[in-house]
């Protein structure tokens, strides 16, 4: 009988020598063997209970068929980030093939693949499937002659389902998904009407269970749905176990909905969680309130992930071969929010608190606001709202400047009044600290310096604000891309830069003045060369990139939503700050 040796968890030579040695790495199998499992992978460290399995249980594709998913032949044109694009040109509730192309819109939510996530999220993209996929279709049959070799498993689209990242580094993790998706070959998924069916399937998915015999019948990093085909399917004789199971898979996608919802970057964000753990005037107790709630949720999801577990190692009688432990660091909710340290979940404060101010900017701009959740301006030509508890900004213009006398709507004292509007003035200034303290420095130093680079991240290098910034940012403006007009650049140039520069011209005159004084001192004479020369390298800053704003504003561009951000974007390069240098490259 063959002796095979497994080595493939030790990665040095010298572990792998001693392991070589080792009998427990030893396995004897017959050739046979391999057959009784599907596809018949040399798995010689596989159980005869693993084998045994495979010969009573049902195949997953005779139940609930995995299926391969859309190739566009071109993501960069039909595919975008949900944000990118305007709100009335997408649809997120179609219910069937008919009711999308009834609706005349363009974009349609998009199962893409992602993080690893398990029960709910990593919903970010949306397709252009308007006219039934026309433009797509298109590109197919001139391609290939067919659209059958790309445009895959039509009658899926729409329906209720569970979907994966077909390439993992790591263990699979498999999410639920409601009526209005399409799917891509990066997101493959599985579909049917029957709930019940979902959550148990879905359920022995994400367990440690399935990681096991994916590992065996997977030989490479990827999850294509022909090894989920494969995977044997038994259901529990008793009917009580059934009902746990179900009960526990749609408590952990409540649980993985919310966490996803709770960030802007979700289409059904409502309002930023510490508003809605706000207690007092105290952003510090709304931020011990959140972290009290989400450590219990995570708590939850933990032990009902181990009691899955524990449910399916039983049903499969493994409890020999497999406990139903999960590592606190395979929870797969509060990534960003939390690490854990020495066994406790420790959460991030400075990240809880920048998703505070990102919403606060967005509650500038008019994305969002206090009396109303979610969405309220998303789309070109918008009306503004009017009354609002905190005012929304006039002209899609905020100011980020290192000094309060440039400008009286800057955005550092902007956001002051979006945190004395939500937490109230008499903890104002305690409020601010407490922010500062989080952040590791002053709020005009983040905002100067961090915040950009903070939104263009959680936005994944598409931002939907844009930092119009001179070669040394010492003149900065944001914007906010769905309240662009052909006027902005030329808003830009004659209220903001102009009456900046002549403000620096005043300034540095007042300065000059003071050194020629002879009624000051030594010391206000050296801090008035000192600004001098400051405002001199801000003012060479500013005069070549006030001709190129000009040109730009001369030139009055459109912009299409529906182009998202790369295109639009790369129209101003000059004038907006380069975060990605391949991004406009052609």
């Amino acid at each position: 009988m063959p002796t095979y040796i497994r080595l493939t968890d030790y990665k040095s030579s010298d572990e792998k020598e001693k392991g070589f040695f080792d009998p427990k790495n030893r396995y004897e199998a017959k050739q046979e063997d391999f057959e009784k499992i599907p596809g018949s992978p040399i798995a010689y460290w596989v159980s005869d209970r693993i084998k045994d399995i495979f010969s009573i249980a049902v195949p997953l594709v005779d139940i609930f068929n995995p299926r391969q998913g859309m190739k566009t032949l071109d993501n960069d044109r039909f595919t975008k980030l949900w944000f990118e694009v305007s709100t009335q040109t997408s649809c997120f509730s179609a219910l069937n093939l008919k009711d999308a192309n009834d609706s005349s819109k363009k974009w349609f939510p998009l199962n893409h693949g992602g993080e690893n996530k398990r029960w709910y999220g990593n919903n970010e993209y949306v397709v252009n499937w308007k006219n039934n996929g026309f433009d797509i279709k298109k590109l197919a049959k001139s391609k290939y002659n067919s659209i059958t070799r790309t445009v895959t498993n039509i009658d899926s689209y729409f329906m209720p389902g569970v979907t994966w990242s077909v390439i993992s580094s790591g263990n699979p993790s498999f999410r639920f998904f409601d009526e209005g998706f399409i799917f891509s070959n990066s997101g493959q998924s599985m579909v049917s009407y029957d709930k019940s069916l979902r959550n148990y399937i879905g359920a022995f998915l994400n367990t440690k269970l399935t990681n096991n015999l994916l590992n065996m019948l997977s030989p490479t990093l990827g999850f294509e749905s022909g090894y989920l085909k494969k995977l044997p399917i038994i259901f529990p004789q008793e009917k009580q176990i059934r009902h746990d199971i179900e009960k526990l898979t749609q408590q952990n996608i409540g649980i993985s909905k919310e966490e996803w919802d709770s960030r802007e970057t979700s289409w059904n964000f409502t309002k930023n969680e510490l508003l809605k753990h706000k207690q007092d005037g105290s952003l510090e107790n709304a931020l011990q309130a959140y972290e009290t709630y989400w450590s219990e949720q995570f708590d939850t999801l933990h032990a009902n992930e181990e009691e899955l577990n524990r449910l399916f190692i039983e049903i499969y009688e493994l409890q020999d071969e497999l406990t139903p432990d999960v590592a606190l660091e395979d929870i797969t909710i509060l990534k960003n929010e939390a690490k854990i340290e020495n066994g406790k979940l420790v959460f991030q404060n400075k990240e809880i608190i920048k998703q505070f101010i990102s919403y606060g900017v967005g509650c500038m701009f008019g994305r969002y606001t206090l009396d109303q959740e979610g969405l309220v301006v998303a789309n070109q030509n918008q009306a503004i709202p009017t009354d609002t508890t905190f005012e929304i900004d006039d002209d899609n213009i905020i100011p980020i400047v290192d000094e309060s006398d440039y400008f009286s709507d800057d955005m550092t004292d902007r956001f002051t009044e979006f945190v004395r509007v939500t937490f109230g003035s008499e903890k104002l200034q305690q409020n601010i600290a407490f922010i500062e303290a989080a952040l590791g420095k002053k709020l005009r130093a983040y905002f100067m310096k961090d915040f950009y680079v903070d939104h263009v991240k959680r936005y994944k290098k598409r931002p939907i604000y844009w930092l119009f910034s001179s070669p040394k940012a010492t003149f900065q403006v944001l914007i906010y891309m769905h309240r662009y007009t052909p006027d902005t650049c030329n808003q830009i140039l004659n209220d903001y830069l102009r009456p900046f520069r002549i403000r620096l011209d005043t300034m540095r005159d007042e300065a000059l003045r003071v050194t020629e004084s002879e009624s000051v001192t030594t010391r206000e004479k050296n801090e008035a060369e000192k600004k001098i020369d400051k405002i001199d390298k801000t003012l060479d800053d500013i005069n070549e990139y006030e001709k190129l704003l000009a040109h730009y504003a001369a030139q009055r561009i459109e912009i299409d939503l529906d182009d998202g951000v790369k295109v639009n974007y790369c129209k101003f390069k000059e004038l907006l700050f380069e975060f990605d240098k391949k991004l406009c490259k052609k």
